[in-house]
């Protein structure tokens, strides 16, 4: 079955182009030019991936992407002309997994979608089967589904936060510079701030605190990185 990818943009010129070179690399599409209809369309027809605009009419791709996590872990590319930093980490904080900056070329759209789709699947560690459950006393990690789950609840993660986890999950106790586990989460070397890994940090420590909230499971070590490690307090 062919990956749909939905493009939410309302330059029309520049919806089509993403649309031909999407097409040409394997992948259907989808296109809405108007943020009131995206939460819609989504629940309906689940993409396989959201190239959303940041500057949109009817919505804003912001309060647009903010919503979706509260239901789906679809990967969200967001698009946009807004350059400052703070508005990046504003995106990535909300829940998206990658951001490209305007004007982009159609060929940059189309690497990103890849290694987004890419990191959906996680490396299985050597160790284990290929996509089998990883267990502690305290949890449990599904790649196939990218949940967590306890013997009470269950969460879904996204895929960049699932590839963090798991990262620090196989190997408790080690510490992880930012430079590694960027590496792990964007394998195709993009250069992004360290304050990036920090956004999904915060973000899925967040997360875990609904599944074990006497837990702290991820520690940061000042000056160097962040470790797994399950304890209390």
């Amino acid at each position: 079955m062919t990956d749909s990818i939905l493009i939410v943009e309302d330059e029309e010129r520049l919806a089509a182009l993403l649309s031909d070179y999407l097409r040409a690399a394997g992948y259907g599409t989808e296109h809405l030019a108007d943020g009131n209809h995206v939460i819609d369309w989504v629940q309906a027809h689940p993409p396989a991936l959201l190239l959303l605009d940041l500057m949109l009419p009817g919505r804003d791709g912001l309060s647009l992407c903010q919503e979706l996590r509260r239901f789906s872990a679809v990967p969200i590319i967001i698009t946009t002309a807004k350059v400052e930093e703070i508005d990046r980490l504003l995106g990535l904080e909300l829940g998206a997994d990658d951001y490209i900056c305007k004007p982009y070329s159609p060929r940059e759209a189309v690497a990103r979608v890849k290694a987004v789709l890419r990191r959906q699947q996680p490396e299985p560690l050597a160790a284990q089967a290929p996509h089998a459950p990883m267990r502690t006393a305290s949890m449990t990690l599904c790649p196939d589904q990218l949940r967590v789950r306890t013997d009470r609840r269950e969460i879904e993660l996204s895929a960049v936060e699932f590839s963090l986890l798991q990262t620090l999950y196989a190997a408790p106790g080690r510490i992880f510079s930012r430079t590694q586990l960027m590496a792990r989460i964007y394998p195709d070397n993009r250069i992004v701030s360290d304050r990036t890994i920090d956004s999904h940090i915060k973000k899925l420590r967040r997360r875990l605190t609904e599944l074990l909230p006497e837990r702290e499971l991820i520690h940061a070590v000042y000056g160097v990185g962040y470790r797994y490690e399950d304890r209390e307090g």
